[in-house]
């Protein structure tokens, strides 16, 4: 067990929780906890923080309903400052935005990596405000049978590669299958954290069959 007294809190009393989504692994908020409500975030699993603004304990969600679950904290080699990786309930920041960070004041030539989240947010775009020439606006205007032929088209150019042992062209079909399938994720309602919340029931269950094997 980590004895928190061994962290380095400041002059008042506070440590900095930088805190981040598990899934996307986007930084979310900086906040400040204190020891009470590190303490607090532990027990109730869910991150609570010390507002320097009021002066008083803070449990992120309370009024609002976006609570976050707490997945793990992690300190720094300095033991100054802690990063809170969580499963959230809805937006971080009060103005409504998913992340606290949302200025770009810079941004350098290399290109960013990629994240799921953000081609499913631009699919829902293209859904919610069709673009003209846009083939992901042609795919949902023809709707589920064209959607799902494609899918299945990717599938069989995914098998044909892979057969070949053409290693650069597998890749390139399975980027393709994913992103059909992700299409049908949206024409069908299904989300990326319905796809997480089956993954993630598949992989406890074989970490107990595991487990199970290892009695045996």
């Amino acid at each position: 067990m980590f004895d928190i007294n061994t962290l380095k809190f400041d002059e008042k009393g506070l440590i900095p929780a930088i805190v981040v989504d598990t899934e996307s692994k986007k930084v979310l908020t900086l906040a400040y906890m204190s020891k009470e409500s590190l303490q607090i975030s532990m027990e109730k699993e869910k991150t609570c923080f010390w507002s320097r603004s009021r002066q008083e304990l803070w449990l992120k969600g309370e009024t609002s309903g976006n609570y976050q679950h707490i997945v793990s904290i992690t300190a720094d080699c300095d033991r100054d400052a802690l990063v809170v990786e969580v499963l959230k309930d809805g937006p971080a920041c009060h103005t409504g935005t998913d992340s606290c960070f949302n200025e770009v004041i810079f941004e350098g030539e290399t290109l960013p990596g990629f994240a799921y989240e953000d081609l499913m947010e631009m699919l829902e775009g293209r859904k919610a405000q069709p673009k003209e020439g846009s083939y992901t606006t042609y795919l949902f205007s023809k709707g589920l049978d064209k959607i799902l032929k494609k899918v299945g088209e990717e599938c069989t150019e995914v098998i044909i590669s892979a057969k070949d042992q053409d290693k650069a062209n597998t890749i390139y079909e399975i980027g393709d299958l994913m992103y059909h399938t992700m299409v049908l994720m949206l024409e069908m309602g299904i989300s990326l954290d319905d796809i997480r919340k089956e993954m993630a029931s598949r992989h406890v269950i074989d970490h107990k069959v595991k487990q199970e094997k290892m009695v045996k």
